[in-house]
């Protein structure tokens, strides 16, 4: 995944590409980065908050995303978007 976010952002022009999770119970996160652990079937999303009552990471099953959207973003924007590991 990590690879086909890098992709797109090379493709458009963009250090930071917008990344946003739906789960199946049709809740959405902007991602800041998804890591593969804990594994057997899960992953770590570690999410932007805007709100205090957010989780700052959830631990999902793969099962559970329903989709992951990815979007261009000024750059302007610092502090938003997803964090591509080296």
């Amino acid at each position: 995944m990590h690879r086909t976010i890098g992709a797109f952002a090379e493709e458009h022009g963009v250090q930071t590409p917008a990344v946003e999770v739906e789960l199946a119970d049709s809740a959405r996160f902007a991602l800041q980065r998804i890591d593969p652990e804990p594994g057997y079937g899960m992953v770590t999303l570690h999410v932007h908050t805007a709100d205090s009552d957010e989780p700052d990471a959830l631990i999902v099953p793969l099962g559970s995303i329903r989709r992951i959207e990815l979007r261009k973003t000024p750059e302007e924007r610092v502090g938003f978007g997803f964090s591509a590991r080296p």
